[in-house]
């Protein structure tokens, strides 16, 4: 099914169209700024050329949500699962409180990535963004996995002001030789070289998967800082059994 929003440009009249189709297999041209795209979609594919707006894939519950473009903020709100696959930038807090499933973001995020992710039994989110991500990133941060590769190869620090701040639970992976920013002191920080971690080779391998001209193997071979909470962290202790 393919949808031209010149002839549904409200995001009522879009969405229902979407949720409602037997189709499986969904492409959308011309998105201006439609919201909630995708949301809590199951076996669906669902292509955006455009620019969705908040809350694309809010919700996803299995669902594969691909845009060509830049989407704009809470892409990813509370999903469960699937993947969500941007071939630009996203907005402000990409992956918000997700708790299954994976994003993808081939350049850069805002504010608040990955703020409140968690993680329950097999169900384990994963964020990679490609470019470099805005202060707050991982706020709060539950469970789940997050992946700063750091691509844009302007100079420009990977993460901002504040990183893990609040972070009780999960992984940040950030592909550097120095931490550009101080973190927090509730968490740690590991020099690794990628190639020697295996869940993050997993995720790496992926991720290029989806990306043209993107080498595992060369971003891989590279050092990385693997942020983790602190053992003696007062939020762990707070809202875990550790």
């Amino acid at each position: 099914m393919i949808i031209n929003v010149n002839e549904c440009t409200d995001f009522r009249v879009l969405n229902k169209r979407v949720r409602d189709t037997a189709d499986k297999d969904i492409v959308i041209k011309g998105c201006i700024g439609q919201r909630y795209i995708a949301t809590g979609a199951g076996e669906k594919k669902v292509t955006v050329h455009g620019t969705p707006g908040n809350a694309l894939g809010a919700y996803l519950n299995g669902g594969e949500v691909y845009v060509y473009g830049n989407a704009q903020d809470a892409t990813g709100d509370t999903m469960n699962g699937g993947a969500i696959i941007i071939h630009g930038d996203a907005g402000d807090a990409t992956g918000y409180a997700m708790r299954g499933g994976k994003i993808y973001v081939k350049g850069n995020t805002g504010y608040r990535a990955g703020i409140h992710m968690k993680e329950y039994l097999d169900l384990k989110p994963v964020i990679v963004i490609g470019g470099r991500a805005g202060s707050f990133l991982g706020e709060y941060q539950a469970g789940g996995i997050i992946v700063v590769l750091g691509l844009n190869g302007d100079g420009m620090p990977i993460i901002n002001n504040f990183c893990a701040t609040g972070m009780h639970g999960g992984r940040i992976y950030l592909r550097c030789g120095k931490l550009p920013h101080k973190i927090p002191s509730q968490v740690r920080a590991e020099k690794i070289n990628g190639e020697s971690d295996m869940q993050l080779k997993g995720i790496v391998e992926d991720y290029c998967r989806y990306f043209d001209g993107m080498n595992a193997g060369e971003l891989l071979n590279a050092n990385f800082f693997l942020i983790t909470p602190n053992e003696e962290n007062p939020y762990q202790r707070m809202y875990t059994d550790n």
